[in-house]
């Protein structure tokens, strides 16, 4: 794309797997874009889709180290597609959420200092004999797909009372990734290197500070994925803090170390490190702002209203929509919203998505064939819930190759009939049968139907005026999935949407498109101005988004209002019989046959998926 004279922007997404950087001008339009893939290009680091596992305990990690190089590639590659970077006034950035990098004191000194002839990592990471120190306490950040700190989410789950005080507090109940049980852990299995911290980041706060130059704060929405933030309080909760940090004397001692949240999400942190300005021309006076987790990143790629949710289909699948309401739940995630005061981010998050879907598929095919053909072909021809006849019982069905956090349960498949009159439940066969084909759509659509119920409101149809159900206003549909035609259909007919569904179709990377979004916000607005308003006036609907599929069918999203309940029981049903530990009891039939214990223990119990990128 022809880029123009006025001003770029830029916006990053280190994710698990990759770092992304792109480019944008003031018109939003994408200009540049490059990315470093750990795996093809880090494989010296002995990672594995990004990371490297401890099986036995459960832990998943990686080493900053990796991302510091990485961060001297992608610019390497954007100036050699021809990145003028003198013209980029702004900048920001997202990481994956809840993984935390220890510092050590001497790392700020270094990063004020750094010599732009060097790279990064040559600067920041100890010598190979240890002749000096480097910018870590400890070599590794743990991943969000880490499953280690059982012990310790109990323990937060019990301080204030039980897991729903905790999501009253936090927005979320205690979570292996979520940072607070993490730094515990950190604490008691590494106290000589929790003591050499002298900073705690977040990722997208260490990729902040790396170039910003110095210390980056946490910022106001990615502190609340951390299960220490008091959300209504709008700071750190010193009873939580006592406990990751092992008692009342030592809070303030933590709380320095994680130092402090502005309350903005748009004020600058500060101008660009003098090592970006000498070696890559970046500007004296390009603003740092601040940089957010990657979910609160991906609802900025648009401008989301209130009543609008967004799917990401990914491998794993999330939920995301912008409301004012806060009505927290163990079974669910409320943040502070990135960029706008009074309004939360709500989020679902299902480590089941397109690992799902295509199991399915692959049964229809049976002979490595990767086609969604006759997937898509049955999906749409065959009725919702399997009801030839509005008589017939509902079929609904569990379908979860890897254990699933939503609801609590190991992973297995259950299929059941379900009396939408009587209320009765009856098991079926798991042999799979063609149905299945819109049925896995229907269960992950009804899933979100259910728990996003107490947020959306009816609304207008927009043609006849007639008051509808309540539903979602749009539905955005982003990720991997997003492309295909009977997903996008299924998914407008269980969750509603009074004007459709639409796909983003902007080119890049949603959630590095949000970050260079909030950058061009946070440059430009004026007094006052949100960035929903700014944004807003900018978006180009008919070149940025495209209409996949219809909403609101009427009938049809009733019935699926039926299906809602015995979707519920049947969750509650399984959940009673299997129990809510991964392992205590046998039962559903396994989907995924032959997984190596390594790559199962990797992602046993883990958690938030990484919007739109995995």
């Amino acid at each position: 794309m022809a880029e123009g004279s006025g001003p770029l922007y830029m916006g990053f997404d280190l994710s698990t797997q990759q770092l992304k950087g792109i480019c944008v001008d003031s018109n939003l339009e994408l200009i540049y874009e490059a990315k470093v893939d750990f795996d093809e290009d880090m494989s010296k680091y002995g990672i594995q889709k990004g990371v490297l596992t401890n099986p036995a305990e459960g832990e998943v990690f990686a080493p900053p180290a990796m991302w510091l190089e990485a961060v001297n590639l992608v610019l390497d590659r954007l100036r050699d597609d021809g990145l003028d970077f003198s013209k980029v006034k702004g900048l920001s950035g997202a990481g994956m959420q809840h993984g935390t990098v220890f510092w050590t004191a001497d790392a700020e000194h270094m990063l004020k200092n750094l010599d732009s002839s060097k790279t990064l990592v040559d600067q920041l990471e100890p010598g190979s004999k240890g002749e000096r120190k480097g910018a870590f306490a400890h070599p590794m950040s743990p991943n969000w797909q880490d499953a280690s700190t059982q012990k310790q989410c109990d323990a937060f789950d019990a301080h204030l009372g039980d897991a729903q005080t905790l999501a009253d507090v936090t927005g979320s109940k205690a979570h292996h990734r979520f940072s607070g049980p993490q730094i515990l852990r950190y604490r008691k299995k590494y106290p000589s290197h929790y003591e050499q911290t002298a900073r705690i980041s977040l990722v997208s706060s260490f990729l902040a500070s790396v170039f910003l130059g110095k210390w980056a704060p946490i910022d106001i929405s990615d502190v609340t994925g951390m299960n220490l933030w008091e959300i209504k309080k709008g700071e750190y909760n010193d009873a939580l803090l006592e406990l990751a940090a092992g008692g009342k004397d030592k809070v303030s001692k933590l709380k320095k170390k994680l130092g402090g949240t502005p309350e903005s999400g748009g004020d600058a942190f500060g101008t660009i490190s003098k090592y970006f300005i000498q070696r890559y021309g970046f500007p004296s006076d390009c603003q740092i702002i601040p940089f957010t987790g990657d979910n609160p990143s991906t609802i900025l790629a648009l401008p989301l209203r209130p009543s609008d949710a967004m799917v990401s289909l990914g491998t794993s699948t999330t939920f995301l929509m912008s409301t004012p309401q806060y009505r927290p739940d163990p079974a669910y995630h409320f943040m502070n919203h990135p960029t706008t005061p009074g309004l939360y981010m709500f989020m679902l998050c299902y480590k089941n998505g397109g690992l799902a879907r295509e199991q399915i598929r692959d049964k229809f095919n049976g002979n490595g064939d990767k086609s969604w053909d006759k997937f898509n072909d049955t999906a749409v021809s065959t009725p919702p819930v399997s009801q030839k006849q509005a008589s017939d019982d509902m079929r609904l069905g569990l379908y979860f190759p890897r254990p699933e956090i939503v609801p609590n349960l190991h992973e297995g498949q259950w299929r059941f009939s379900y009396t939408a009159k009587s209320g009765e439940l009856k098991e079926l066969s798991n042999d799979f049968v063609p149905d299945d084909a819109r049925n896995i759509i229907e269960s992950q659509m009804l899933s979100l139907r259910l728990r996003s119920a107490s947020l959306v409101k009816s609304e207008s149809h927009p043609a006849t005026g007639k008051q509808l159900p309540p539903q979602p206003r749009r539905v955005y549909l982003v990720g991997g999935g997003s492309a295909n035609p009977a997903i996008a259909k299924i998914c407008g007919e269980v969750l509603g949407s009074v004007e459709g569904v639409f796909k983003l179709d902007i080119g890049g990377n949603a959630c590095a498109l949000g970050s260079a979004y909030k950058a061009v916000w946070g440059c430009e607005r004026k007094p006052g101005q949100t960035f929903e308003d700014l944004i807003g006036s900018r978006w180009d609907e008919d070149q940025f988004v495209k209409k996949v599929a219809d909403g609101y069918k009427e009938g049809v999203f009733e019935t699926y209002g039926e299906a809602v309940k015995g979707f519920d029981k049947m969750e509650k049903l399984v959940l009673e019989r299997e129990g809510e530990e991964y392992g205590k009891k046998s039962g559903g039939t396994a989907m995924v046959e032959g997984e190596d214990e390594e790559a199962h223990g990797a992602v046993a119990q883990s958690g938030i998926a990484e919007s739109a990128k995995k």
